[in-house]
């Protein structure tokens, strides 16, 4: 995988913690906060392509080709769906953040990751320049976006997340080809 289009799949699966801290940061999170949301995050988009990583190598070396297709079409669905969900009218759940609220943050943003991970696994990509990649960028997307979320509105996170989602399709496309 070449390095912009792992920069463009690790950006796409930053968008939902960006759009959700947007969000927390509209609340008044304090630096600490900031700091361990970031953190939580971070590791989380690390740990979870790393256990779909473990997954994907074992069914691509099953089933070769057919897993590569598998994981192309489970990037459209997330794509997709992140598409479908930029255009609900559903207002963004509020997470507590206390340590159990921290956790399920950092689940909840990273399922995609690990959807991703599976992915990867299948293609046979660079472990660890892939994964801590994505813990960066996840963890400054998170990190601007409780930082600028008391200054920008709820329609940027919408776009984020709009373009996120065209991001996934365009990978998962990609793939196939």
């Amino acid at each position: 995988m070449s390095i912009p289009t792992l920069l463009l799949l690790a950006v796409a699966l930053g968008t939902d913690a960006f759009s959700l801290c947007l969000g927390i940061g509209m609340t008044g999170v304090k630096r600490l906060q900031i700091l361990l949301i970031t953190l939580t995050v971070l590791l989380f988009h690390i740990a979870m392509p790393l256990v779909g990583f473990q997954a994907g190598e074992l069914v691509g070396g099953l089933l070769g080709r057919a897993a590569t297709i598998a994981g192309a079409v489970l990037l459209l669905y997330l794509g997709l769906r992140m598409i479908r969900e930029a255009f609900s009218e559903e207002e963004p759940r509020v997470v507590l953040l206390n340590n159990w609220g921290l956790f399920l943050l950092g689940a909840s943003v990273s399922m995609d990751a690990l959807s991703v991970g599976f992915t990867l696994g299948t293609l046979r990509t660079q472990l660890l320049f892939t994964v801590i990649t994505f813990g960066l960028v996840a963890g400054l997307m998170t990190f601007s976006g409780l930082v600028l979320g008391r200054y920008l509105g709820h329609v940027v996170g919408e776009r984020a997340r709009l373009l996120g989602g065209l991001i996934l399709v365009g990978i998962g496309v990609k793939l196939f080809l």
